[in-house]
């Protein structure tokens, strides 16, 4: 749905995924909880870089990261409009927050002010930068990047609160985007080496690398801690085609379009500095400008990677992209200075025709509303667990995070890419619940995470959903609350009945399988009917096979194999194997 005014307080301006009955999810529901959070800690006189939230109890209280710098602006803005309003609201305030730096750095550079107003407005609205303003903080964070340059040259001025200003932006860069801060710094230094101020840059960069290694040491110690292949990074790579196209190819990480009139505009105004002799700002921006578009090729550049192979920072960004809001920056100052010389009606007849170039569709009216009435139905203490229980790196869980704002308290679960390992293990043991499998000592463990509540979510149950509801039911836990897509259930409870039917096929499998064959050593599948189960392998494997949780056979598996396995009602056909690299494929034929 395309974003209207009146959609101001219901909607957020991003792009979501739509979920029935409930929120759109999206990464615009992580950054905006990063930055809700900071006040909300402050409102309760707690640290505000710290998140007690989730992944709890497997993890002390988390860094909030992402609430620096921009969470002490949210949380008025938040206070006075409430989440939606404010969320849109910041996001309008960074745009004019990014042309408006470009433009005070360019004017330091002694270029009119309606060519800098121009440079100013193309790097607010490249396309790139827009794309990672709907979910990300990366396109709000990239605005510190020209404040830091101007207060650089202020400080070259006298002004010891220019060096200040550059310092505190530099390094609140690595706070939200760790990985941006891999090219923000490095230009900034090459910027203050070429512009003869190296002691200078030293000194201001310092704090910065040292932000960034902080973040980088816990950022890389949890379930990012290996790093990424190369494989995961050909999958983001942008192609050519990708810097000339005007709307997403393969999603928003590898948009990359820089619109075609703008890159002739910068290509003018390196020429314009060479003829003018300013070899320091023609070295410093064609390096900004190219060295971004070759890294954001990925696997796709013959050098990558080499690079990926000797430089260990760039093993940890599965997105090679990440370094493209530099690019935006060099590009419009070139694009500014393509411009100087040219009459004010000139400059704004072409700003007109820049405008229209670099448009694309990229937000959409994402739903805020549906189902936080329910979250309203946590009265008394107790961890939440929300059903379907998700991988921390699943971005469907950012939802979770959006409700959660309503809940205030701890639980098992949380949406990020960096969680700790523990967490990341125990949502895979819990995921099992979402199928209705509960195995020995599930109930033992809800205890002992102090679980009293489970938020059952419609719309992401899938059609395994109507057995984890029955599962919930016979182990105790009740309807206390309901709103639309989900549905609040207390332990202890004693109504309420399944939101989502009674799925119509004879066999319907867990989530615990890769194809025909299973992905753990523990996968599952219900059945209401009298099966033949098929097993192939390519090497001997031990399979024990369970109805409901009890062992019926065991065998071991080195050739074809048939069972029948005769019930009626649903049964849950349990299948569990010593390995589960042994290549076992399960086929299950109904017996009619």
């Amino acid at each position: 749905m395309a974003p209207q005014l009146s959609h101001a307080g219901s909607r957020f301006l991003a792009r979501g995924t739509p979920i029935p009955g409930e929120a759109a999810a999206g990464d615009h529901l992580q950054a905006e909880y990063h930055l809700w959070l900071v006040g909300h800690q402050l409102d309760h006189g707690r640290a505000p870089w710290r998140d007690p939230y989730t992944f709890r109890p497997e993890s002390p209280p988390r860094w909030n990261f992402g609430g620096w710098p921009f969470g002490l602006v949210f949380w008025p803005l938040d206070a006075l409009f409430g989440h939606v309003r404010a969320w849109n609201l910041f996001l309008l305030l960074t745009y004019l927050a990014a042309g408006g730096f470009a433009y005070l750095w360019l004017r330091e550079l002694a270029i009119p002010a309606a060519a800098a107003a121009f440079g100013g407005l193309v790097f607010a609205l490249e396309p790139y930068r827009v794309a990672q303003s709907a979910g990300h903080l990366r396109g709000p964070i990239s605005a510190l990047l020209p404040l830091a340059l101007w207060a650089l040259e202020r400080g070259r001025r006298g002004s010891w609160w220019g060096y200040a200003v550059a310092c505190a932006a530099l390094a609140s860069i690595p706070f939200s985007d760790v990985h941006l801060a891999l090219g923000a710094i490095p230009f900034f230094l090459l910027y203050a080496l070429c512009r003869g101020a190296w002691l200078d840059g030293v000194l201001t960069t310092a704090p910065a690398l040292a932000a960034a290694l902080l973040v980088g040491r816990y950022s890389t110690s949890g379930i990012g801690s290996g790093g990424r292949s190369l494989r995961e990074v050909s999958h983001y790579s942008a192609t050519g085609l990708d810097f000339v196209t005007r709307h997403p190819r393969h999603g928003l990480e590898s948009f990359v379009f820089l619109g075609w009139l703008t890159p002739l505009l910068a290509l003018a105004g390196l020429v314009v500095l060479v003829l003018a002799r300013r070899w320091w700002l023609v070295a410093v921006l064609a390096v900004g400008a190219l060295v971004p578009l070759l890294l954001a090729l990925g696997t796709h550049f013959p050098l990558y990677s080499m690079l990926w192979h000797h430089l260990p920072p760039l093993r940890y960004p599965r997105v090679p992209e990440r370094q493209m809001p530099v690019a935006c920056l060099a590009l419009a100052a070139l694009a500014a200075f393509a411009v100087a010389r040219l009459r004010w009606v000139l400059v704004a007849a072409l700003l007109v025709l820049v405008a229209a170039d670099l448009r694309v569709s990229i937000y959409e009216a994402a739903a805020a509303e549906p189902g936080r009435a329910a979250y309203a139905g946590l009265l008394t203490p107790g961890r939440l667990l929300e059903l379907p229980v998700l991988h921390p790196g699943v971005h469907l869980g950012s939802v979770y995070l959006w409700y959660d704002q309503v809940a205030q308290r701890e639980r098992p679960g949380g949406y990020s890419t960096i969680a700790p390992q523990s967490a990341a293990r125990l949502s895979l043991r819990l995921a099992e619940l979402n199928c209705g499998d509960w195995r020995h000592g599930d109930d033992a463990l809800l205890r002992r995470l102090g679980v009293r509540y489970v938020a059952f979510h419609r719309g992401l149950a899938g059609e395994t959903g109507w057995f984890a509801w029955r599962a919930l039911r016979r182990h105790g836990f009740g309807q206390a609350a309901h709103d639309d897509g989900v549905t609040m259930l207390r332990l202890g409870g004693i109504r309420g009945s399944s939101p989502v039917p009674e799925p119509r096929k004879r066999v319907v499998f867990c989530a615990g399988w890769k194809g025909a064959s299973p992905r753990y050593r523990h996968a599952a599948f219900w059945a209401r009917a009298r099966l033949r189960v098929h097993f192939t392998t390519h090497k001997r494997v031990r399979v024990r096979l369970s109805l409901d949780g009890r062992a019926v056979r065991s065998l071991l598996v080195t050739r074809p194999v048939t069972v029948r396995v005769g019930h009626t009602g649903w049964r849950l056909v349990g299948i569990d194997v010593n390995r589960a690299d042994r290549g076992l494929r399960v086929r299950v034929e109904p017996v009619t």
